[in-house]
């Protein structure tokens, strides 16, 4: 399964009925390989990079954009709105064979408002459909917005319509809509994952009334049977924190959201097959064990010795010359 981690495959058709949330410090390219072994399915997607520290960031577009092939389908998300940059940018992710390239407009931060991306975007659709056509115009890749169901005093349905229009417009067909407002002053990042009340009815509504288009649904879907219930009304679901604190509900994704007949992967099996990956990781400069498994933490969650595989990892990964023997000994602990 991890024969070719280096060769980058055609870009594939993307089915978008799950997906897994970007998160930041979360989905990074380790977590993302490791989630790839227990759904072959669901769209996976990059954290939050900004366009600035791909252009100017120090170690080059290669440390931002590099990922493995095993990953595939993956969607890289996007911070900014200078149409140049994100056309630039959109270049590079089409040469790096990211098979969606999707800009944020959804994490109400007050370190993306500085930078006028973001959350903040939704109070300026023109500006927002400007750098989507830009986009669009720079890369044949598909092109996708994540935002909320309004800001601030934002709220009502038809202000969101008056969001999507001018940019559905360029021919963007794919809105993945957090069912939350966000508060720009006054609640954290966090408060705002939490505090303001969802509104599913409303992104349904989007649906209903805008059915040329892909709605793909976010925020507070904790199982695969609301994930199920959501895919009634809309085209997909998005998967946050519990896809990554519980990653084992992945392994059910195939089966129960896509209709598939294999066999479903154990959690052991699914880290064992990790090994040649971690060893080939561990092999460079600056990569520890801990760095990977930080990732793997939850995958036994509810099951028995979860809290002893835990403990060991947390105790163990961190050391200088930690290795695959760290988990195996983890593993004892589950089998």
């Amino acid at each position: 399964m991890l024969e070719d981690l280096i060769s980058i495959p055609a870009r594939r058709d993307i089915d978008r009925r799950f997906c897994v949330a970007p998160m930041l410090d979360w989905t990074d390219k380790h977590c993302r390989v490791f989630h790839r072994q227990l759904t072959q399915q669901a769209v996976l997607y990059t954290e939050m990079i900004t366009t600035g520290a791909i252009i100017h960031g120090k170690g080059g577009a290669e440390r931002f954009l590099g990922f493995n092939a095993i990953e595939h389908p993956v969607a890289l998300q996007l911070g900014g709105s200078n149409r140049d940059d994100l056309a630039h940018c959109t270049k590079l992710a089409a040469d790096w064979g990211y098979d969606e390239v999707n800009l944020n407009c959804g994490c109400p931060s007050d370190r993306v408002q500085n930078g006028m991306f973001g959350a903040c975007l939704m109070a300026k659709p023109a500006l927002v459909a400007d750098g989507i056509k830009a986009m669009q115009d720079a890369a044949d890749i598909d092109i996708t917005v994540k935002h909320r169901i309004g800001i601030d005093d934002m709220e009502s349905y038809q202000e969101l319509v008056d969001f999507i229009q001018p940019i559905a417009d360029t021919g963007c067909k794919t809105f993945i809509v957090h069912a939350r407002k966000a508060w720009l002053q006054g609640l954290s990042p966090k408060q705002n994952r939490e505090i303001p009340p969802l509104n599913y009815d409303m992104v349904y509504q989007l649906k209903r009334d805008m059915p040329d288009l892909e709605i793909i649904i976010n925020g507070g879907i904790n199982s695969l049977q609301e994930s199920r219930q959501h895919l009634q009304h809309v085209d997909g679901v998005m998967v946050g924190r519990e896809a990554y604190h519980n990653p084992s509900m992945l392994r059910f994704v195939d089966s129960e959201i896509y209709g598939g007949q294999g066999d479903i992967i154990d959690p052991i099996t699914a880290i064992r097959q990790l090994y040649p990956y971690i060893e080939q990781q561990l092999a460079t400069d600056n990569v520890r064990l801990n760095h990977i498994t930080r990732h793997l933490l939850g995958i036994f969650q509810g099951m028995r010795g979860a809290k002893i595989f835990r403990r060991y990892i947390s105790e163990n990964a961190h050391k200088p010359n930690a290795g695959i023997d760290v988990l195996e000994q983890a593993l004892s602990a589950v089998e």
